[in-house]
């Protein structure tokens, strides 16, 4: 596996402050792809969780009608609830309101101020890192983690080595984008997406027809799961 950094930076040492993965992205729906990732830098960081933020808004992704944020946070939850070590969280989706990479950082480093930070996303996200808001001061808060594929030519020039990563996952050819695809033209989804978020899907109608996007839960549903919830929130290139 071939990334941009000294493993033996991120041994973990007898006495350490805790790290955290932080995995933002619209996850319409979360799919097996999205986990790997997570369980993969999860592992070569030493990570002690990877919390999960579903995005309410996501500026780059306007182009397409996106799925009631409840339903996005509630497959994130059933899809991470099997690994002790994933979390999900709903700050983003709370605010109600676009947010950016450093807002999500700010709210984490308030409720973890002890902890190491690691932003993940995909590594197309991280070549443009340089044109997030507050770039300087995102350097400040976490390291960031960018995920690439095998056979995926990827040039970090320009990227600050010190505060960027690159880990190479296992190849899973699954997008989200695919997902609902084949959900619309009937096609299955199992062993693509988790078998709970395939049959989430179902129950609701989701991603089947034009309406799909504005299916809304029962009053009181979301409430029915528990969650384990940490904080945080978005996005300008996940």
């Amino acid at each position: 596996m071939e990334t941009r950094f000294d493993v033996g930076l991120w041994a973990r040492p007898k006495h350490r402050t805790q790290r955290i993965g932080v995995m933002g992205g619209t996850f319409d729906p979360i799919h097996h792809g999205h986990l790997v990732a997570a369980s993969e830098v999860q592992a070569v960081f030493g990570l002690d969780q990877v919390i999960f933020v579903p995005t309410y808004v996501q500026p780059f992704k306007l182009g397409r009608p996106v799925t009631p944020a409840e339903h996005r946070y509630l497959m994130a939850v059933i899809a991470t609830a099997s690994n002790p070590r994933f979390s999900v969280s709903r700050v983003d989706i709370d605010r109600e309101t676009t947010t950016y990479t450093i807002d999500t950082l700010k709210d984490f480093h308030a409720l973890f101020q002890d902890a190491e930070l690691f932003f993940i996303t995909g590594a197309d996200a991280i070549a443009d890192i340089m044109k997030w808001k507050d770039v300087d001061r995102l350097f400040d808060l976490a390291h960031f983690v960018g995920v690439t594929r095998p056979g995926v030519t990827f040039n970090p020039a320009g990227l600050p080595a010190e505060h960027v990563s690159l880990v190479e996952v296992p190849a899973m050819a699954i997008s989200s984008t695919d997902c609902r695809s084949r959900v619309k033209s009937h096609q299955p989804v199992w062993y693509l997406v988790p078998d709970g978020v395939v049959q989430y899907i179902a129950k609701y109608g989701l991603y089947s027809d034009s309406e799909s996007g504005n299916r809304q839960l029962p009053d009181g549903e979301a409430g029915d799961l528990e969650v384990t919830e940490a904080l945080p929130s978005r996005r300008e290139g996940t």
